[in-house]
Parts: C-alpha cells; structure tokens; sequence
C-alpha cells in the first residue's frame, strides 16, 4: 500500500521560503513520477509541479515558475518542492500525489501573510 507524508508547511511572510517534503512507502520511487496538487480555500485543487520517475523531466505550473523548483531523492524515499519569493495567492494546502495508484497525503498547509 503506497502511502505519502507531506511535511514542510507553515506561516511565512511574502518574499519567503519554504521546503515541502513528501516521504513515500510502499513503493520504489526510482519508478514513479510524482507530482505536488495545491488547494487554496474556496478553490479547485490544482497542479503546481510534477518530476519524472527519473528525476531527468519536471513541470511546473505557469505561475510557479521560475520561484519552484522540485527535486527528487529516490534512496531517502522522498520529493521535495523548494518554494522561493512565495506570494499571497500561493498559500493553501499542499500534497504530494502518486498517479499510478492514485495516493494522495494528507496535505500540508502554506500561508503566505504579512
């Protein structure tokens, strides 16, 4: 049974950062792509950014780019979004999702406020 557990979240001040992890179990993660979903209250979960099963491809979603970067350590198990100059409009909560067996976390909440 794949399970996903997203950590990373918090209060931060527009301008910062934070870095998101997603462990993963019950799988071998070389061969899987993963990819992180984002819901703001009030709105449709949405794709922010996805990495290849090799980490050699990534996606990110037009108003992330170039602030997200997503990475991928197959031997700690785990996807990492490093979120920089984070804005108002991307707080909301975060998870990670595996495709092949449709797992989703539990999610983990970003709020960006000053």
């Amino acid at each position: 049974q794949v399970q996903l557990v997203e950590s990373g979240g918090g209060l931060v001040q527009p301008g910062g950062s934070l870095r998101l992890s997603c462990v993963a179990s019950g799988l071998i993660l070389d061969y899987y792509a993963i990819a992180w979903f984002r819901q703001a209250p009030g709105k449709e979960r949405e794709g922010v950014s996805c990495i290849s099963s090799s980490s050699s491809s990534s996606y990110y979603e037009e108003s992330v780019e170039g602030r997200f970067t997503i990475s991928k350590d197959n031997s700690r198990k785990a996807v990492y979004l490093q979120m920089n100059s984070l804005k108002p409009e991307d707080t909301g909560v975060y998870y990670c999702h595996e495709e092949k067996s449709d797992s989703w976390g539990q999610g983990t909440q970003v709020t960006v406020t000053s």
